[in-house]
């Protein structure tokens, strides 16, 4: 009888670590889901980075661009150049003094 009973201590025992081992083996197949999971995804979020990159460049290379053909334009017509920018500046206070006119009314200061 005292046989019996050790067989079946043993037996629950070894039952026992199986279902342990099935319940690591579980976890760890989970674990190893999430993983690839997550290096899916930082594969793509590196292909989007790269691809940002390049299009980064890419619009840098032509502003540079175009800010050198404005740079030689200033440079071949520095006359031209001057002389709009007094009339936009003279413009624009000629347009503040007519703002500033109509908006409030007259105001006296003595």
């Amino acid at each position: 009888m005292a046989e019996t009973t050790n067989m079946a201590g043993t037996s629950k025992a070894a039952n026992d670590a199986q279902e342990a081992m099935k319940k690591q083996i579980a976890e760890l197949r989970r674990e190893i889901a999430i993983n690839r999971t997550l290096s899916d995804r930082a594969e793509e979020a590196q292909g989007w980075y790269e691809s940002a990159a390049e299009r980064a460049s890419r619009a840098a290379r032509q502003l540079r661009s175009q800010a050198h053909t404005v740079t030689e334009t200033v440079q071949q017509n520095p006359g031209t150049i001057s002389t709009a920018m007094m009339l936009g500046g003279v413009l624009g206070v000629l347009l503040g003094i007519v703002i500033a006119k109509s908006s409030e009314p007259e105001r006296r200061w003595f």
